[in-house]
């Protein structure tokens, strides 16, 4: 069972994700607080239903990343976090954060990186033409969507797909794939090795979005 701290800004699908897995007994993992830099944030209302300890803050509060980082920080450690989750959090965050948790900050994105960093990657990528969009999961280092990367799912992009088909497509495997990558850490059984992360042991049956390992 590992306890994790999540921070998110928007929706929170990703955290209802999560959430759901727990509650179906489908992920070890123990949700000990969720961080919002935005007050309004509708993920925040999921984590009240589900009983999940919250903290809101704004990150306009702070003068600097690091002071901010600095916040989040303290909270993470005041709830025993072990390992960090990204879910639709719209900062970036600085060493501050990452040297606390290395290799313990996971991030959920939706493209097939290196392609397409950065917002409206599902945009980005229908407007360039692509035939295979999907998303990622991977760890969190300094650089924007760069970090070594554990899992991802892709999906089809056909030519009269509309941006909110292909949108809807690409949450759902991040809704698949972030939990797993969860489970996996939460046994043991990720090993880092430069930018390649290896999932050891068996692998469990996945639906057919799982293209990488």
């Amino acid at each position: 069972m590992v306890a994790a701290g999540v921070l998110i800004s928007g929706a929170g699908t990703n955290l209802q994700a999560i959430i759901d897995q727990i509650a179906a007994g489908r992920l070890a993992c123990t949700l000990r607080v969720v961080i919002s830099n935005r007050a309004g944030a509708p993920g925040i209302a999921r984590a009240v239903r589900a009983g999940v300890p919250v903290r809101v803050i704004d990150h306009r509060a702070f003068a600097r990343r690091e002071d901010f980082d600095r916040a989040l920080l303290d909270v993470l450690r005041e709830a025993g976090a072990e390992l960090v989750l990204l879910a639709g959090f719209d900062r970036l965050i600085t060493r501050t954060l990452i040297d606390a948790f290395p290799l313990r900050i996971m991030n959920i994105h939706p493209g097939l990186l290196p392609a397409f960093k950065g917002l409206d990657a599902q945009g980005a990528a229908q407007s360039y033409g692509v035939k295979i969009a999907g998303a990622t999961v991977h760890f969190v280092d300094e650089q924007t969507d760069h970090g070594p990367i554990i899992l991802q799912g892709a999906v089809p992009i056909g030519p009269d797909d509309t941006e909110a088909e292909v949108h809807d497509r690409i949450l759902a495997v991040e809704h698949e794939i972030y939990p797993a990558a969860i489970q996996f850490f939460a046994e043991g059984r990720l090993e880092v090795e430069d930018r390649r992360v290896r999932v050891r042991g068996p692998r469990p049956a996945v639906t057919a979005s799982l293209v990488s390992w």
